[in-house]
């Protein structure tokens, strides 16, 4: 009889202990208030360990701000827009920094890889260079630290726009149009690397979404997002577990994570972060992107695979079934395991489509712009 008690009491308590974990069932009417207002009363994310350290909840974006030794300048910004456009700047003379990242299609190219040098394809997705102002490090794998750094990246890699940097440092010297430019943007006329590279991420720095139906949802405007939207926010902070990466209101953490997509001993092999750093630990591992403008910026992911939201979702929905293959081609020590951080969330399909819903929200429409006239 004691027995049949005790254990009769583990089951009460670990029922009512689950009762308490279990998350609270909320109406859109709820949710609605809740998200529109205060954050510091929003719903509590689901977090996994590692997401804690340093987490900050999505929101507001704002302004990006300017590096004390290359500050903001109209004049810097012009000549850094016309340097971006000018396909000059390459071996050929027909790539420009605009080829890969095109204003009307999201500042990206649109292809699964980008087109480069003797229509070479590359290994990667062209990145959408939208909010890239708010970044640490740059490029899929990190290997540059600041906009001025990565801008000489492109230019130098034969497969991109296959130009010697000195060599681009010259063409621009042999335009006579640029040297009042530089005048105006730097006080003299003199063109060296450091001017151009400065000159270009003070242009790519002022390239930052504009304000979002969910921007203006959780500036206050309860109207702004529709239910289905509203539905999907909570989903991405809590069942969807989205929130554990892609925090912060740029919706990226600014780390690297491994999901799983490294794709070892196929084509498509990406060994990631582990390339700069060559630490095994590194393998697969990719920067987070930030999920702001993805609605106009596929295919997604950073082999380009992926040609819709949808498939994205359902992926991850899955808990990343590729990750579990094996290749008898690759060394076991280059066999990283996932991030712990995913597993497969079980989401309805109309929850599917609520999540897809709400990331379209966070979204603003093609910009479209006229090129800068070259200077000759």
């Amino acid at each position: 009889m004691k027995r049949f008690i005790v254990i009769f009491s583990v089951i009460a308590v670990f029922l009512i202990g689950s009762a308490f974990l279990q998350e609270k069932e909320y109406t859109i009417a709820e949710l609605r208030e809740l998200y529109s207002g205060d954050p510091a009363k929003w719903p509590k994310p689901d977090l996994d360990q590692e997401a804690k350290k340093g987490f900050s909840d999505i929101g507001y974006l704002g302004r990006p701000t300017y590096p004390k030794d290359n500050p903001f300048s109209e004049e810097k910004q012009k000549l850094g827009r016309t340097l971006f456009f000018d396909p000059r700047l390459s071996s050929s003379k027909q790539i420009a920094c605009a080829s890969c990242h095109d204003p009307e299609l999201g500042w990206g190219d649109g292809k699964r890889v980008a087109y480069g040098h003797d229509r070479q394809n590359g290994k990667r997705n062209a990145m959408t260079i939208i909010n890239t102002a708010f970044y640490k490090k740059f490029f899929w794998d990190g290997r540059a630290n600041s906009l001025e750094h990565q801008s000489g990246f492109p230019v130098a890699d034969h497969v991109e726009m296959n130009m010697d940097l000195k060599e681009m440092v010259k063409n621009v010297n042999q335009v006579e149009g640029y040297k009042p430019l530089f005048k105006l943007a730097f006080g003299s006329e003199e063109i060296n690397l450091d001017k151009i590279q400065k000159a270009i991420a003070t242009f790519e720095r002022s390239i930052v979404s504009t304000n979002s139906r969910f921007d203006s949802f959780v500036k206050g405007n309860p109207k702004a997002l529709k239910d289905e939207e509203v539905v999907g926010l909570h989903l991405f902070r809590t069942k969807a577990r989205c929130i554990n990466c892609h925090n912060t209101p740029l919706f990226s953490d600014n780390r690297f994570h491994n999901d799983g997509q490294a794709l070892l001993g196929s084509r498509f092999e990406d060994l990631g972060l582990y390339n700069v750093t060559k630490d095994l630990r590194d393998v697969g591992k990719m920067r987070t992107p930030s999920l702001r403008e993805t609605n106009i910026t596929g295919p997604w992911m950073h082999h380009g695979n992926f040609p819709s939201i949808k498939d994205v979702i359902e992926f991850y929905n899955l808990g990343n079934p590729i990750a579990a293959q094996r290749s008898l081609k690759v060394a076991d020590s280059l066999k990283a395991p996932k991030s712990a951080m995913l597993r497969k969330l079980n989401l309805t399909l109309e929850e599917q489509q609520q999540l897809e819903a709400f990331l379209k929200s966070i979204s603003t429409m093609v910009n479209k712009i006229n090129p800068p006239v070259l200077p000759k």
